[in-house]
């Protein structure tokens, strides 16, 4: 079954249709410096006109990146926080699902 909303895909291949908090949060929790480096969020469609990915910094803490082209917005935020990035990042996206 394909996702609703979106989707979220990790550089080690795994996979999440629309991730709940608690899957953003274990997917954030598994990065790490060498295989498996990033996270995307976006809408499962060619050409998708929203992204958000978070990144591990080589100095410690995640890049978190949020973009939506039609709505004008384009965010990078610099947190160390698990927990807090998956809360915003559930926030953030559910005002796309709208």
């Amino acid at each position: 079954m394909a996702a609703e909303y979106y989707c979220a895909d990790s550089e080690n291949g795994d996979h999440v249709d629309d991730p709940s908090e608690d899957a953003l949060l274990m997917l954030i929790g598994d990065l790490n410096g060498t295989d498996n480096t990033f996270v995307v969020v976006q809408p499962d469609e060619d050409d998708p006109a929203w992204f958000a990915s978070v990144a591990v910094l080589d100095e410690g803490g995640y890049e978190i990146v949020r973009r939506d082209t039609t709505r004008r917005e384009h965010d990078v935020a610099i947190e160390t926080s698990t927990d807090r990035i998956a809360g915003d990042l559930t926030k953030w996206l559910a005002a796309r699902a709208t």
